[in-house]
Formats: structure tokens, C-alpha cells, sequence
């Protein structure tokens, strides 16, 4: 007999069973979007944890054109186009992977967790995604998991450094070296200064109620002077030429005559990429300087890009522009900070699924089919 009582049972199992409902309880399955993992993550990070990740610089006016860019790109679709199949990999340096979405250098992971590049790296791995960092890959390496690692890195201020520096990644597994040319000086990041946050936290994480109190070791300071490497200049990509054989990638490009310099300098790629808005604030969004990028470079050498990707279709509009890939920074910090690795992991899956369905509903079928849909 069918009774009120057992109707409402059985829509409670119905419910129960169905993935809406387990988006809504199952923790790293709840949030259904790269903006939904960073309000879980500013729940659990420390303030100062959370304005040092989500911050720019200053007023933060480049920090917001990297995501208002987006909105001056539009994408004008093809239809009748069979899209039961779409390939969203592409291959870079000779090496296939799975999507265009590579993990950008990030600094102060340990502010989320301990040992947060290792964990980072471990999310790489499972998910066949690229990861870009100078630290936490090296017990995967040595175990000879086929972890896909560039190694990044500001350069170093001599030839017999930067030789060094060289040989050591090539040795060590890297596939390529990510030279980070916009950081020649350490930003003026107003919500570090006014929350008066130690960049040793940057190894250490936030010190936890409780903690012995320690004297700053750098303490963020307005307008602070502090170099990190201020005479780098194109030279460098000679240095390390003359030491490996592996792919140069200069991140930090936004004038298309630095991207014609540095294809004449031997850069095997650039990213179109202005720190995220960390740097120097006023400085046009990625997505803008990417158009006159692409064209500097006339196609000679890959040209990724970085600043600002929450979502598959921001993706999409960064490659029909021109863009081989993207670096994405935040998005995976947002995942570790939520919920540790799986997090980060779905992250990226994340961003995969929505340009594969953007992909589709753009009438494109593949990255090779990629060309001006805007």
C-alpha cells in the first residue's frame, strides 16, 4: 500500500541518490565552479593567508582587468557541426597532454598547508597536468613517476649561476625552464602591508594561536626596495642556451615588442602574463595585450597565457585569439585550500570539462581546429 509516509521516503532516497544532491554534501564535490572553491577557501585560510593569495598590487586595478578582459572578447559560435567528439589535448615541446591548462609558478603554497608543493605536485601527476614551480617535485621524480615539471625561476644575476641553474633542471628531469621576467623588484602589494604580513610566512604558513612568537624576518613594508633581480636582461636566454638543449619559456610579455625580442633572442615560447595584477599595477590584463602578442610573434613560437582564467570558456577565448594554453595560479591554490589535494585535482578537471562543453558549443572539435571565433 502506498502511503504518504513511504512516498516521502522513497523522494528522500531519490533525492539522496542523485548528483545534485551529491554536489551539495559531498564536500569537495559542492562547489560547482572555480569562484564557489575560492569562497570555500576563504572560509578555512587564515586572513593574511587569504588577502597574500587573492591580492594584487596596490589598487589592484590590473588584478581586476584580467578578469574584466574577458568580457571584452565574445565568441561567435558555429553550428551544425558535428561535435560528438572533442579533443581537447595538445602537444607543446613534443610532449601530448590532455588539455591546454598548465599549473603557474605560485609562491607561498605553505601559507594554505605544509609541504603544499609537494601536494600540488601529486595533483599534477594524477591529473597529466604540467606544473610550473621550483620546488616539491623532486621525491617524484626520483621515484620515476612520468611527472611533467618546468621548472621556474627569476633568473639568476650571473652566466656561471644561470649555466648552473641549467644543467642542475635538465639533470633533475625538467622539460623546460619558465624565466619569470616581470619580477625584477618586489611589488607594493597594499593588503600585505596594511595586515603587516612577514614574507617568511611564504615557508613557514601563518604562525597558529599558541605559537612561540617569532621577530619578522621580512616584514611587508609600503614601497619596500627589495630586489630580486634587477640586471636580468636578454642575455640570459644566451646563458642558458649555451648549457641545455631544453625549452626556454618567457613568462611576463606584454609588449608586443618584448614578444618580438624575445623570439629573436631563442625563446622557444612566451606567456602573455602580467603576474596576475602582483606587480605592477595600471599594467594592461592579459587577455587585452594578448591580440598584439600573438601577432608580434607572427606564429614563429608558442604563445601561452596566463591572468585571470576562472573558467573553461575563458580558455576558449585565450586560444581562438591565439594562445596554445594557459597557466592557471589561483584556481588550483583555491583547491588546495578547500580541500587539499582532491581539490586541487578537481579544479583542473573542472576547467577541462567547461572548455570541452565550450569547445563543443562553439562548433570546434579540436585544438588543432582552433582559429578566430571571436
Amino acid at each position: 500500500m502506498v502511503t504518504r509516509r513511504n512516498a516521502l521516503r522513497s523522494l528522500s532516497a531519490l533525492a539522496a541518490g542523485s548528483p545534485l544532491w551529491a554536489q551539495r554534501e559531498d564536500g569537495v564535490l559542492g562547489p560547482v565552479n572555480v569562484h564557489e572553491f575560492e569562497e570555500a577557501a576563504k572560509g578555512k585560510l587564515h586572513k593574511l593567508a587569504y588577502d597574500f593569495i587573492a591580492g594584487g598590487v596596490e589598487d589592484e586595478l590590473t588584478l581586476r582587468a584580467n578578469r574584466e578582459a574577458f568580457n571584452h572578447f565574445v565568441l561567435l559560435p558555429r553550428v551544425m557541426i558535428d561535435v560528438s567528439s572533442v579533443d581537447t589535448s595538445v602537444t607543446l615541446f613534443g610532449q601530448k597532454v590532455d588539455f591546454p591548462i598548465f599549473i603557474a609558478p605560485t609562491g607561498g603554497k605553505n601559507l594554505v598547508l605544509p609541504n603544499a608543493d609537494e601536494t600540488v605536485a601529486e595533483a599534477a601527476l594524477k591529473t597529466r597536468t604540467v606544473i610550473c614551480t621550483a620546488t616539491g617535485t623532486q621525491k617524484i621524480l626520483e621515484e620515476g613517476k612520468p611527472l611533467i615539471w618546468w621548472s621556474n625561476s627569476t633568473g639568476q644575476p650571473d652566466k656561471g649561476s644561470a649555466i648552473s641553474y641549467a644543467r642542475r633542471v635538465e639533470d633533475q628531469g625538467g622539460k623546460a625552464i619558465v624565466l619569470t621576467v616581470d619580477n625584477a623588484y618586489h611589488s607594493n602589494r597594499d593588503r600585505n602591508n596594511r595586515n603587516r604580513f612577514d614574507y617568511g610566512y611564504m615557508q613557514t604558513g601563518v604562525p597558529k594561536p599558541g605559537d612561540q612568537p617569532q621577530a619578522p624576518r621580512l616584514p611587508a613594508l609600503a614601497a619596500m626596495w627589495q630586489p630580486h633581480t634587477p640586471n636580468l636582461t636578454w642575455d640570459y636566454i644566451d646563458w642558458v642556451r649555451s648549457a641545455t638543449s631544453i625549452p626556454i619559456i618567457v613568462k611576463g610579455i606584454l609588449n608586443p615588442l618584448d614578444a618580438k625580442l624575445a623570439v629573436e633572442r631563442g625563446a622557444s615560447a612566451i606567456s602573455c602574463s602580467n603576474h596576475g595584477g602582483r606587480q605592477l599595477d595600471g599594467a594592461i590584463g592579459s587577455l587585452d595585450a594578448l591580440p598584439e602578442v600573438v601577432d608580434a610573434v607572427g606564429g614563429k613560437i608558442p604563445v601561452l597565457m596566463d591572468g585571470g582564467i576562472r573558467r573553461g570558456s575563458d580558455i576558449l577565448k585565450a586560444m581562438a585569439i591565439g594562445a596554445k594554453g594557459v597557466l592557471v595560479g589561483r584556481a588550483p591554490l583555491w583547491g588546495l585550500a578547500a580541500y587539499g589535494q582532491p581539490g586541487v585535482e578537481r579544479v583542473l578537471w573542472m576547467l577541462g570539462a567547461e572548455l570541452k562543453l565550450a569547445m563543443a558549443l562553439s562548433g570546434i572539435r579540436s585544438t588543432a581546429e582552433m582559429i578566430e571565433r571571436l
